[in-house]
C-alpha cells in the first residue's frame, strides 16, 4: 500500500527538498504551495502524512490544522519559523501531532516523519501501538496479550488520546467529549481520577508514565 504525504509549502525550493529528502519506494508525494491546492489535494486523496507550514500566502496553516481536524485523523507535522512559540503551542492545541522550526535538518525531519508514519497501525483486530492492541468497536483490550478490562469513560478517554496520539488535548476538551451527554455537572476532578486510573491500567509505571503524558497548562497526550 502506497503511503501518500502532502507536503503543503509555499516555498518552491524548500517543497522540493522535503519530497527529496523523504523519497523512498511506496511514497507518493503530493506539493502543494497553496491552501487551495492543499484542500484539493485532501478531496481526491487518502494522505498519511501532512506537513504543514503555519504561514502560506492565502491563509493560516494553524486554522487549517483544525479544519483538517473535523474530518480528518492524518498525522499532521507543522512547519514554524524559528522562535514562535505562540504559533507552536496554538498548533498543536489544534491538532498538531509535531512541529519542526525553520532552519531546520533533513535528517531530524526525516526522523520525525518516520515516527508519524510507524507510530500507530491499524489491524483487522483494532489499533496495534508497541504491546498495545486497542479494538474500540469489539471494546477488546489487551497489553503483552493480556486482557484489560477498561470502563466505558476510560474507553471513551483513550480513544480521544490514541487517535490523537502527539497531540496535547485540552482538559476542557476532554470533559466536553469523554462526559457528553452526562446530565450531571462533571468537574476536572472527574477527569484527573480517569487519567490514572487509565495509567494504572496500561501503564507499567504509573507514576511515571511513557504513554499518558501531562502536558501542563494544556492537559494530556498519547506520547509518541
Amino acid at each position: 500500500m502506497d503511503i501518500k504525504i502532502a507536503v503543503i509549502e509555499d516555498d518552491k525550493k524548500l517543497n522540493e527538498g522535503i519530497c527529496l529528502s523523504l523519497k523512498e519506494p511506496g511514497r507518493i508525494f503530493f506539493p502543494c504551495r497553496t491552501l487551495a491546492q492543499a484542500r484539493q489535494c485532501l478531496q481526491e486523496n487518502s494522505l498519511s502524512l501532512i506537513l504543514l507550514d503555519v504561514n502560506l500566502p492565502d491563509g493560516s496553516g494553524i486554522d487549517f490544522v483544525r479544519e483538517i481536524r473535523a474530518k480528518s485523523r492524518t498525522p499532521i507535522i507543522l512547519i514554524t519559523v524559528n522562535n514562535m512559540e505562540l504559533d507552536i503551542v496554538t498548533g498543536l492545541e489544534a491538532g498538531a501531532n509535531d512541529y519542526i522550526t525553520k532552519p531546520f535538518s533533513l535528517m531530524v525531519l526525516r526522523a520525525r516523519a518516520a515516527v508519524q508514519l510507524r507510530d500507530c497501525t491499524k489491524t483487522d483486530s483494532g489499533i496495534s501501538i508497541d504491546e498495545f492492541i486497542f479494538d474500540f468497536d469489539k471494546m477488546l483490550f489487551s497489553k503483552n496479550g493480556q486482557h484489560i478490562e477498561l470502563s466505558k469513560t476510560e474507553q471513551r478517554l483513550l480513544r480521544i488520546l490514541v487517535e490523537n496520539r502527539g497531540a496535547a488535548i485540552r482538559r476542557s476538551y476532554l470533559i466536553d467529549t469523554v462526559w457528553q451527554g452526562d446530565t450531571e455537572y462533571v468537574d476536572e476532578h472527574a477527569l484527573t481520577v480517569a487519567v490514572k486510573r487509565l495509567r494504572d491500567k496500561l501503564e507499567d509505571d504509573s507514576a511515571n508514565p511513557a504513554y499518558i503524558k501531562t502536558i501542563y497548562g494544556i492537559g494530556y497526550m498519547w506520547a509518541v
